[in-house]
């Protein structure tokens, strides 16, 4: 621009201004640096206010975990937002607590409020979010399992799975209310045809995402899938030597049902690993991790035409999970409905399971070399 306005003489300046629309603080600069020989750098970036990550780099990653535990996906599945019932005070007081800074370092609530939106939890009241029944140890089984996460994230040899089974999925040329760019054609009237259910394992440690496809879940079904997890993942995890397994207690892995705690002791037997379980409480399980995966998958099959196992396994395959593809299985076995212990049998089993004592229900330990007190040598 300088070298231009110096070509053109006398008026240069006024001439460039008003044909070019040049600003001649512009062209002085240019004049200024051909005669000095250094060239003049805006440094925008260096002026103004700097935001708080540059001097807390790491707040964005300790609202991400402390605000986790707390959050819970929409019950219907319609979007992959995330609702949390911790306020902005809550997430203070947990920032000095839990991460150790000082109060004094800390941005404003609207600051931390703007963080937590970001970065996609939003404070918002949800339909069909309220429980139907909250029971005396809900608060205390959701703190225990706050302490038994973070210790899990926090030892590497411990693998946290969280595990649920989706609700069954009609296969068909059934409308899902979905939205596809291709024309797409569905029968203008449902019908009782075959079924699917997903059933999910999500690693929160390492964003992956494995799905079975089976017919029917039972505590045989979900152990079966848990060991074929592991022996197709162990690989990926050396030191793991405790798999830390959050889900709800539903009908068929309840930590009374008889079946699945059989099944899990046995495969901690087989494996050498101890199994640590943590229950969400009763109406809460839309807190497990793995429940954010369902939205996402019912968003991204909606559109289409799931009329073949084949159809959904494929279509499954196909959505992402923070920029992965999941690992998706076809279990084509149909398992036995109403496979129980007798008493007798539950007997030796439930020795073999160390439950809290606060919450026996909630969270229980099995070791694969576990030995009741009563049972050692120089016992009676």
């Amino acid at each position: 621009m300088a070298d231009a306005v110096e070509q053109s003489g006398p008026g240069g300046q006024t001439q460039a201004e008003a044909k070019l629309g040049w600003a001649r603080t512009s062209i002085r600069l240019g004049q200024r640096e051909g005669k000095s020989g250094i060239r003049c750098g805006s440094a925008c970036n260096l002026r103004g206010r700097k935001p708080i990550e540059f001097h807390l780099p790491n707040l964005l990653e300790d609202i991400r975990q402390i605000v986790d535990g707390f959050s819970q996906t929409d019950p219907q599945f319609r979007h992959k937002r995330l609702y949390t019932r911790l306020t902005v005070s809550e997430l203070r007081r947990q920032l000095i607590a839990q991460k150790d800074y000082a109060r004094e370092e800390l941005p404003a609530d609207e600051t931390l409020r703007l963080r937590m939106n970001r970065l996609g939890f939003i404070l918002k009241k949800v339909e069909k979010s309220k429980p139907l029944k909250k029971i005396p140890q809900t608060n205390a089984i959701f703190e225990q399992l706050a302490i038994a996460n973070q210790s899990a994230h926090a030892n590497e040899a411990v693998l946290r799975i969280s595990m649920d089974a989706k609700a069954v999925v009609k296969m068909g040329e059934l409308s899902r209310d979905g939205r596809t760019r291709a024309p797409t054609v569905a029968l203008d009237h449902d019908f009782t045809g075959a079924m699917v259910t997903p059933m999910g394992f999500f690693l929160p440690q390492h964003d992956e995402l494995y799905v079975y496809m089976v017919t029917r879940s039972t505590s045989d079904c979900q152990v079966d899938c848990l060991e074929n997890l592991w022996h197709s993942a162990k690989h990926k995890f050396p030191l793991v030597k405790t798999l830390a397994i959050n889900m709800d207690n539903g009908p068929d892995c309840n930590s009374y049902r008889t079946q699945f705690m059989k099944r899990l002791v046995d495969f901690s037997q087989e494996s050498g690993l101890t199994i640590d379980l943590a229950y969400y409480p009763p109406y809460h399980s839309k807190y497990n991790p793995v429940e954010r995966c369902w939205g996402i998958l019912e968003n991204h099959w909606n559109g289409s035409i799931l009329d073949s196992i084949e159809a959904v396994v494929r279509c499954a395959s196909s959505m992402t999970w923070k920029g992965q593809h999941p690992v998706v299985k076809l279990i084509d076995r149909v398992y036995e409905k109403g496979v129980a212990l007798g008493k007798v049998a539950m007997r030796a089993v439930e020795a073999k399971l160390q439950r809290l004592p606060t919450l026996p229900r909630w969270f229980i330990t099995i070791q694969p070399g576990y030995v009741p007190e009563r049972q050692q040598v120089g016992h009676p």
